[in-house]
């Protein structure tokens, strides 16, 4: 119960203020939209290249670690697509939207402060790990796949043009790039210059989390509860317990296996959404699974966590 109530229950409280606050007309959509424009495109990834250009990277990328969540993330998206096409009938590119769901874990505004709370600042490097390649990995998956049915029977010398385009217009990914850029070069910010980033820092967390209570609430469920489901249950149930069988069997250390099997349970992130509205494809099981698997991975990460070391 403590890690509910100490760990959980915070982080999805300041989520919670921000639906609240949109449900009552207090903070407007706009006010929403401005707030995840800022952190999604400068706080978060001011986080982001602030933890890879501190990452100890021959400690921290383990094989071990990232291939056991990278395969579970995987797995989930082939059961996903393939769940999408042949379960519930839907085309190959609502397939692939919905598989995308699957994959694409909130490692960020949900892995990281539930890791930070229950095991301490120091238990983050794995999840950093993880993070450093998860966006570039699910949008490469994610649009290389879409790209190749949408073009079948046309010419695909254009496809990997499309797929780094899209990828390097995330500014996820180019927080991540810069931030391993300065590590592997051993250079570093004038202290100003490092304050200033450093207070960015301070402010993603608990703005993202706020905001995507707001976001939270544009998108209550609508339909397609069957498809939404069976998001939830790959997200939610699937891919922790691949990454708990792989990571029990691969040699993972306690911190490696706490962090790839909390990663690993989060709800899909809003890059589902995101993703989905990118190509206009299962926008309402995508909205959706957001929102239901947020709510109820208060209980399911609760359960993780009681059974991790």
């Amino acid at each position: 119960m403590s890690a509910l109530i100490e760990v959980i229950l915070p982080v999805f409280l300041v989520i919670g203020f921000g639906y609240v606050a949109v449900w009552r007309g207090v903070f407007s959509d706009a006010g929403v939209d401005g707030l995840m424009r800022f952190t999604q495109t400068f706080a978060l990834p001011c986080l982001l290249f602030r933890a890879m250009s501190n990452l100890d990277l021959s400690q921290n990328f383990s094989v071990a670690l990232l291939g056991s969540f990278y395969a579970g993330a995987f797995i989930c998206f082939v059961v996903g697509t393939l769940g999408g096409r042949f379960l519930f009938k839907r085309d190959w590119e609502d397939a692939i939207a919905i598989g995308f769901c699957a994959l694409f874990s909130n490692t960020l505004l949900l892995g990281v402060p539930i890791t930070e709370r229950a095991y301490g600042t120091d238990a983050l490097a794995g999840n950093f790990a993880i993070i450093a390649l998860h966006a570039p990995f699910g949008y490469f998956l994610g649009i290389t796949a879409m790209e190749i049915v949408r073009n079948q029977g046309g010419s695909r010398r254009h496809l990997p043009w499309k797929v780094l385009n899209a990828m390097f217009h995330n500014g996820l990914i180019i927080g991540i790039t810069l931030g391993l850029l300065l590590n592997l070069t051993g250079l570093s910010l004038p202290l100003v210059l490092s304050d200033a980033v450093d207070l960015m820092v301070r402010a993603a967390l608990p703005a993202a989390l706020f905001g995507l209570g707001g976001v939270l609430y544009r998108y209550r469920p609508e339909g397609d509860m069957r498809a939404i489901l069976f998001v939830c249950a790959i997200s939610l149930g699937l891919h922790p317990l691949i990454v708990w069988t792989l990571g029990r069997n691969t040699g993972l250390n306690v911190d490696e296996f706490r962090s790839a099997v909390v990663t690993a349970a989060m709800a899909p992130g809003v890059n589902a959404y995101v993703f989905a509205n990118m190509y206009g494809r299962a926008r309402r099981v995508a909205a959706s699974s957001v929102l239901i698997a947020t709510g109820g991975s208060v209980l399911t990460v609760w359960g993780w966590l009681y059974l991790l070391p």
